[in-house]
């Protein structure tokens, strides 16, 4: 028999249970045992719905209470120093994740080329590491004591290593890999004790294009798993490992799981050379996106596997179902046109079931199966919904300087520093406010139609005329409005453009308790109105201060969606760029003078291997610039980019050619701003001096140490001050109190270099320079 299994399933609950759970003892309302029981829970339902699938064994590892590189992390001792002495507990689990009173959270970056956000290790060199299997044996047990065959999910020692900082200026991870492979040998041999039958061991590098001593290192760590233990399945996702199948074939394991949705071809690579032994696990259902499978394409790839391998051949997801949400039965009130295009993590374990009825016992066992997926893929492809014959007019008619700002950078910073007098320094936020109970309450009733419209918008211009007058309050330079209306940076759009569709419950995880509900992108997007100009000409009127209008990207519209998968990524992204655009010159004939349009998937999309870079970021950047281009030099354009690696794709982030980018780079001590300055970047930064993603309220002292950092290496005369990224996941008193501090620390800074400057002054003027002599003094204190 053909078995069916998954390499991970949807953590959060089907009501985002754990989402809840997690928040409300975060806040004191419940306590660490009510927050392990509510994970207990979920563990067992997760078991039960697979089984219920027909797995041949349920995954056990694969539930975290915050992230599973922090769980590893825990498990093998890698816990910085810096945080002192820990419990074992959850509290130790978010402290790391969350920071203390004393030290900020461990950095946060992009799993891959997903939306799912993991926490980055940090190893001293001098941290030996030991093994604390505890919570993954106890999760053994429990599923185990309910009767499932399970299979623990682990992630490769060396995709940990090399995931992970070394905490150690110059001192590199590779050299742990012993060490660290010890551990894991250890921890086989403890699942071995509890008669664990097969493991499963996540290596996701091995899809990149990895440095040669890295890929060499497979050979001597596998040997050290090999000597005792469960059967060890290989795990391999999101794009093809066949460049290193030479390496592959000859490590000591069982079985190996490959990416076919993302990758079909590179099964040829090893189905000849598979030993004898090996299963090989088919990733045919895609674990990325929403889209049913086109079952009969698979069939055709399964059947001459099954007719090599017989019941070698196992079938699962390309990927962890962590991706998708969890089941479609939820969505009531999608239309059943578009219901019927659509798989859900349920329904992908249903779709295998299927395959492998087909594979066993012929395709006219599921022949009712199969026809009612011809009949919704016929469907999808002949709906009128799907193609808009302008939309596909205008993209044609794209001029390459459409993309392009009419003059360059230096011309327009004059144009806007004559325009907005802003002080050396000037201080913003990145866009939006806290996301009150009020507000969330006040749009729920809007949109269960308890509110009616004129009353709805008068709530929100009340909530953006707080905003204003906060930030008056707090001295801030540049306002936002606040983002009241909006309830996720991606979907507020996709609700106003063609193209889009939405679901009720299909919530997939972010990191920790943050869950967004990404839209579907299922035809041709096009905008049929302005989306965001009343709301920002009504926030420009409550202030003399400029309010930025606050967009978000074409590229990371695209990513942070579920996308079409019958139109090329690049063609969508086309149309994407032309609504952003529309809306821009909107904005600005409305007065709007700032205009930030957000990009904090600039990276995440790219290919995971570099030598496929070109393209993709060729077409990231004129997707912003087709967004942007059409402006008058006056006004200034902002990007805000976050939480993922930019060092490498800096030439096409200049390219980019926004007036001003807003970065992520407090938690890494502004380790990225000296690629910034390494890069000599041309325009204005604004890196992030303080973390919202953590509770705590850095002090000023803190912020003026990044801002010294800062500083030295970025001129003056090109740095903004402003947080990491948006403030909507913070209460309003830690908001309040961090922008104090923020302001604060900008103001000390002012009158640091005023004092240079005037210094600079006296010493020119003392020494006969007036005029000319003494305004280059100061000018080069300030540059």
């Amino acid at each position: 028999m053909t078995k069916i299994h998954t390499l991970g399933y949807p953590r959060i609950g089907a009501q985002r249970e754990l989402k809840f759970a997690l928040e409300a003892c975060w806040r004191g309302e419940t306590d660490i045992a009510a927050l392990e029981a509510c994970g207990a829970g979920l563990r067992a339902t997760n078991w039960q719905r697979q089984q219920h699938a027909g797995l041949a064994c349920v995954a056990v590892g694969d539930f975290s209470f915050y992230d599973l590189m922090l769980d590893h992390a825990r498990m093998f001792g890698a816990t910085p120093a810096r945080f002192g002495a820990l419990s074992k507990g959850l509290d130790a689990v978010f402290a790391l994740a969350r920071g203390t009173p004393s030290q900020p959270a461990l950095d946060m970056t992009k799993w891959f080329d997903t939306n799912y956000h993991y926490l980055v290790p940090e190893i001293d060199a001098d941290t030996p590491f030991r093994l604390d299997a505890s919570a993954l044996l106890a999760a053994m047990r429990e599923a185990q004591a309910l009767g499932h065959a399970a299979k623990p999910v682990l992630i490769g020692p060396l995709s940990f290593l090399y995931l992970s900082r070394s905490a150690t200026p110059g001192r590199g991870l590779l050299a742990r890999a012993a060490e660290l492979a010890e551990c894991y040998a250890n921890l086989l041999a403890e699942l071995a004790r509890l008669g664990v039958a097969w493991v499963q061991i996540d290596e996701p590098i091995l899809a990149l294009e990895l440095p040669a001593d890295w890929l060499a290192a497979f050979a001597p760590v596998y040997a050290q798993l090999a000597a005792q233990g469960p059967k060890r399945l290989l795990a391999t996702y999101f794009d093809s490992v066949s460049a290193h199948a030479d390496t592959i074939l000859n490590l000591p394991i069982d079985g190996l799981h490959l990416d076919l949705v993302r990758a079909p071809s590179q099964v040829q690579a090893f189905l000849p050379r598979l030993p004898r032994h090996w299963v090989l696990s088919a990733g045919i259902v895609d674990g990325r996106n929403v889209w049913r499978c086109d079952l009969d394409a698979a069939l055709a790839v399964l059947q001459p596997l099954h007719a090599r391998l017989g019941d070698r051949l196992w079938l699962a997801p390309s990927c962890s179902l962590l991706h998708v949400p969890l089941t479609l039965q939820q969505e009531t009130r999608l239309d059943a046109e578009l219901h019927s295009w659509l798989a859900f993590a349920d329904e992908k374990l249903a779709e295998l079931a299927v395959l492998a009825r087909a594979l066993d016992q012929g395709t006219d066992a599921v022949a009712t199966e199969l026809a009612a997926a011809r009949a919704a893929l016929q469907s999808r492809e002949a709906s009128s919904r799907v193609r808009v014959s302008a939309v596909r007019e205008r993209v044609a008619a794209i001029r390459p300087e459409m993309a392009r700002r009419a003059s360059p950078y230096a011309q327009r910073a004059k144009a806007q520093r004559q325009r907005f007098q802003l002080p050396v320094l000037p201080t913003t936020t990145i866009g939006s406010f806290p996301q009150t109970p009020a507000i969330r309450a006040l749009r729920a009733a809007w949109k269960r139609r308890e509110l009616g419209e004129l009353a709805y918008l008068g709530s929100v211009r009340e909530a953006i005329a707080d905003a204003i007058a906060r930030q008056e309050s707090l001295g801030l330079d540049v306002l936002v409005h606040g983002e009241a209306e909006r309830n996720d940076m991606v979907e507020f759009f996709a609700d106003k453009l063609c193209g889009f569709a939405f679901t009720e419950h299909a919530w997939v995880q972010s990191y920790g308790s943050r869950c967004v509900k990404p839209p579907l992108i299922f035809g041709d997007v096009w905008r049929p109105e302005p989306m965001t100009v009343d709301t920002a000409r009504y926030a420009q009127s409550l202030t003399a201060k400029p309010v930025k209008g606050m967009l978000t990207g074409p590229v990371t519209t695209l990513q942070w969606s579920f996308v079409r998968n019958d139109l090329p990524r690049d063609a969508v992204l086309k149309q994407l760029a032309l609504a952003i655009r529309a809306e821009v010159l909107d904005l600005e004939a409305a007065g709007i003078g700032i205009i930030q349009i957000d990009e904090p998937a600039f990276r995440e999309g790219l290919p995971l291997k570099e030598s496929a870079w070109l393209d993709a970021l060729d077409a990231a950047v004129q997707a912003f610039g087709l967004a942007a281009g059409g402006v008058a030099d006056a006004t200034q354009i902002h990007t805000h980019m976050c939480y993922s690696e930019f060092n490498a794709v800096l030439p096409a982030i200049a390219a980019m050619d926004a007036d001003v980018i807003t970065i992520e780079t407090s938690r890494s001590n502004m380790a990225l701003l000296d690629a910034f300055a390494e890069f000599e970047y041309p325009n204005e930064i604004g890196p992030g001096v303080y973390d919202i993603h953590s509770p705590r309220v850095p002090s000023v002292d803190e912020m003026l140490h990044l801002l010294e950092r800062a500083c030295e290496v970025v001129p003056v005369a090109r740095l903004w001050v402003n947080p990491d990224c948006g403030l909507k996941t913070r209460g309003w008193p830690e908001t309040e109190a961090a922008l104090v501090a923020m302001v604060r620390a900008a103001q000390v800074m002012r009158t640091r270099f005023a004092a240079r400057a005037n210094a600079r002054l006296v010493e020119a003027v003392s020494a006969g320079g007036f005029g000319e002599m003494a305004g280059d003094a100061v000018a080069a204190d300030i540059a």
